[in-house]
């Protein structure tokens, strides 16, 4: 895996940034709900993250499935960590859990 360019700028992304998404489309438009509303539970929170626009390359779209084992897009990482798709972003910001896990790991909110 490690010769596939894809996942060597997965890496790369999550290695950089705090909290990368890696979503359909950008921060600024999402193109699916789904993305959306983790851009809405990431602004919430104040959190600056990096949006990884999946729809602009294939190869980093099918990458990002295989690299978490994970079928859906979008996919957050925090520091490193696979934490979920929209649906466990969602329940863990209501649950508490997404705000403790920020300061857990020092992940910077306004």
């Amino acid at each position: 895996m490690s010769d596939n360019p894809a996942i060597e700028a997965i890496k790369k992304d999550i290695a950089e940034n705090d909290v990368v998404l890696f979503m359909k489309g950008t921060p600024m438009f999402p193109q699916c709900g789904f993305s959306a509303a983790v851009v809405q539970v990431l602004t919430h929170f104040g959190v600056k993250f990096k949006g990884v626009n999946v729809l602009a390359d294939d190869d980093l779209r099918q990458g990002i499935k295989d690299f978490a084992n994970w079928p859906t897009i979008p996919q957050l990482y925090v520091k490193g960590e696979f934490i979920g798709g929209c649906d466990i972003v969602r329940e863990m910001a209501q649950s508490g859990e997404l705000e403790q896990l920020f300061k857990d790991k020092a992940v910077v909110t306004a």
